[in-house]
């Protein structure tokens, strides 16, 4: 009897260790389960970073506009929507600087060298542009003030760099500029000295625009051909 007994229990033991055995999933299973699991969370959080990287790179640009414009951060001036209501009997001295980049065939200048008005003082000045090449062509003017410190205070009421220019061949258009210097700008220790501004504008082709060959001047035509 005791030995049947024996027998017994070595079989219910048996028994348990196979029903353990099969109850618990293989070692090399679940390993590969974490792996899995842990290679597509990678996966994904690569994915969003991405993701994320893209949207940041669109939204630098007008991010970055819109820094300049607040702070005047690379002689960035300001748009103001009315004149200002404070003006000093103190002068500033505002100078012209035109330039046309390579590619835009204009004759682009100041028709004034520089103007002085009290400081808060609306004040218009006026620019002439000319398309020399024989096809019309579309420029966009972009600006800055020197000295960059100065350029918060500048504000631009109306200006022809608010919106790209179209020439026909030959055209030539007197293109304004209303502004003011706020009178903030004597108030700062940084720009209380500040006597003269520079006020810079450079023409650059549309987008859609080619570069296109110049008309030949007088001198040109009348030259012999070799």
């Amino acid at each position: 009897m005791t030995h049947l007994g024996g027998d017994d229990s070595l079989a219910d033991g048996k028994s348990a260790q196979g029903v353990q055995v099969e109850g618990v999933a293989p070692e090399g299973g679940l390993s590969e389960g974490k792996s899995e699991r842990k290679n597509l969370t990678v996966f994904f959080a690569c994915l969003a970073f991405a993701g994320c990287a893209v949207g940041m790179s669109f939204a630098a640009v007008p991010f970055y506009r819109m820094y300049c414009q607040l702070t005047g951060y690379n002689g960035t001036t300001q748009r103001a929507e009315q004149a200002s209501s404070v003006i000093l009997d103190r002068k500033i001295n505002v100078t012209f600087d035109a330039n046309v980049s390579p590619g835009l065939n204009w004759d682009f200048k100041p028709l004034q060298a520089s103007v002085s008005p009290r400081i808060g003082e609306t004040i218009q000045a006026n620019f002439s542009v000319t398309n020399r090449s024989p096809y019309p062509t579309k420029g966009q003017a972009v600006f800055n003030v020197t000295p960059m410190e100065a350029a918060v205070y500048f504000n631009k009421i109306e200006c022809f760099c608010f919106t790209e220019t179209t020439l026909q061949p030959g055209q030539t258009l007197d293109m304004p500029v209303v502004f003011y210097v706020d009178a903030d700008i004597a108030k700062e220790p940084e720009t209380k000295g500040i006597g003269t501004v520079t006020l810079s504008y450079t023409f650059y082709p549309h987008a859609s625009e080619k570069p296109v060959a110049a008309l030949p001047t007088p001198a040109e035509k009348s030259a012999p051909k070799l």
